[in-house]
């Protein structure tokens, strides 16, 4: 889901009450525990600058039933998945 100002997304929904309950020993073993957690280390964001995010282009597309029915079959972002699989294709193409 895309929003084009900070001001449109919806508020957080609010925290669990399992999450509420957690002490802060336990807060802190689930981070020693957590491989991809880590201290940043200082100036880390001092040289971060907004992306402009490319928006995707809405268009109709004809395909065979048996690709549509694979691809809903997955569930929803189906179409980020067919997508993902042409963009795939043509870096593919690109590197030939």
């Amino acid at each position: 889901m895309r929003f084009d100002r900070l001001d449109d997304m919806p508020p957080a929904q609010a925290l669990s009450d399992a999450f509420k309950a957690l002490t802060d020993a336990e807060v802190e073993r689930r981070v020693d525990a957590d491989p991809d957690a880590d201290i940043l280390p200082p100036g880390f964001w001092d040289e971060a600058r907004p992306v402009e995010v490319a928006t995707k282009e809405q268009i109709t597309l004809r395909l065979d039933p048996d690709v549509l029915r694979h691809f809903r079959a997955t569930g929803k972002g189906y179409q980020s998945r067919i997508n993902a699989v042409l963009k795939s294709y043509v870096k593919a193409q690109q590197t030939r």
